[in-house]
């Protein structure tokens, strides 16, 4: 088996881990444009060789694991090489462009796409976790475009790395994910950036910073260069979502200013039933 990852960041190398895993006998190969990413993720056998991408032409599994903007160009590049027998994923957080950009490749039936509902908010090789994805849910979209075999041959895979699967259309895709993933990470930023502006002594951040605000602003440490093109991408779903946002975080305001701490409690108590939907939607 001859697993092909472009892009050896978090995603991209977990996977690479996790396949080597379940399938011992599979070689890993490693394609980046950064020469210290290939070093990097070879010293610590995220992949097992380096290669370019003129090599997939021979793959079982291309996994596109670049930033969004950039997977637009490289994806229909990767179709271009492949052989008919060739399935290619990509596992951005934004699937109506990336959809839409090989929705006429002559390859198509040849493409499933992806997103995997898991990661942190460190990147690049050393980032990479086995067992990240046991246990997650990959979200899959216009799996009816992609060839019943390749299907078959993608889905064995992530179940054998222990994931859940759920499909959805990729314009329903983005729409969900602006709230469950893009609003959070845009929360912590600008959480960071509050904080950063009014202190100005770092170390008064780093004695005062308690475990609540650590864990609230820890997707501030993710990497610009992935997030700014998924913003780009879909940023009507985002603007309404912060739209919204922005309205209940005026409501709270005013009614801090009205001194109105019966209301400001049961705003608070009515959203704590969020704790009882996650933990009851976590597998075992």
């Amino acid at each position: 088996m001859k697993i092909y990852v472009i892009g050896i960041g978090l995603i991209g190398g977990s996977m690479g881990l996790d396949i080597k895993t379940v399938y011992p006998e599979a070689t890993v190969y490693g394609v980046d444009n950064n020469e210290n990413h290939l070093q990097q993720a070879l010293a610590l056998g995220v992949i097992d060789q380096a290669a370019v991408l003129e090599n997939v032409s021979d793959a079982d599994f291309v996994i596109v694991s670049v930033p969004v903007d950039v997977a637009l160009t490289v994806l229909p590049e990767v179709l271009d090489l492949i052989g008919e027998n060739t399935i290619v994923f990509e596992v951005g957080s934004t699937k109506a462009p990336i959809c839409e950009a090989v929705a006429n490749h002559p390859r198509r039936r040849n493409f499933i796409a992806t997103h995997p509902i898991a990661g942190t908010e460190f990147s690049g090789p050393s980032a990479a976790i086995a067992g990240l994805f046991h246990g997650k849910t990959n979200i899959i979209c216009e799996v009816e475009r992609t060839a019943f075999k390749l299907q078959e041959k993608a889905l064995e895979l992530f179940k054998a790395i222990g994931m859940r699967i759920r499909y959805m259309e990729p314009k329903s895709h983005d729409k969900h994910i602006a709230y469950m993933s893009h609003l959070s990470h845009i929360s912590a930023f600008m959480l960071g950036k509050t904080v950063i502006d009014k202190e100005k002594h770092e170390q008064d951040i780093f004695d005062m910073a308690g475990s609540g605000f650590e864990s609230t602003v820890r997707l501030a440490k993710s990497s610009p260069a992935m997030w700014t093109p998924i913003f780009r991408q879909n940023r009507k779903q985002v603007v309404k979502t912060l739209d919204e946002y922005i309205v209940n975080l005026t409501h709270f305001k005013d009614l801090l200013i009205s001194e109105d701490y019966d209301a400001i409690y049961e705003e608070m108590e009515s959203v704590n039933r969020i704790k009882e939907i996650l933990n009851g939607m976590k597998i075992p």
